[in-house]
């Protein structure tokens, strides 16, 4: 039986993957957001005064959020798609690559 699907194509958000790119995108605006937010709060080197005293503060202040939100949400997202392959292995320990290089010639001089 055909499925019937919606109006606007396929859920996006149905497939894992995009699920997870969204979740951590939506992190790492949240902490650019709180990024800014303290900068501004903290005001190091007069920031909050030089981008308040500009005649137009919104686009400092958007251009400032926009390249923080570019920064850690990619940041964010390329974090938990490395991290995908972790949860896969059985043991603990990073890397691998290597070690399972060894391992193969090992066991084709073995085999000889």
């Amino acid at each position: 039986m055909q499925e019937k699907q919606q109006p606007g194509g396929p859920n996006f958000l149905r497939t894992p993957l995009a699920r997870l790119l969204a979740i951590n995108l939506a992190i790492g605006v949240s902490l650019a957001v709180l990024l800014v937010g303290g900068l501004l709060v903290l005001n190091p080197g007069g920031l909050r005064h030089l981008i308040l005293a500009d005649r137009s503060p919104g686009v400092a202040l958007g251009l400032l959020v926009f390249g923080f939100v570019i920064t850690l949400g990619s940041t964010a997202m390329g974090t938990a798609i490395m991290a995908m392959g972790a949860t896969e292995r059985n043991d603990k320990r990073p890397g691998g690559g290597l070690r399972v290089a060894v391992q193969e010639a090992v066991q084709r001089t073995a085999t000889r």
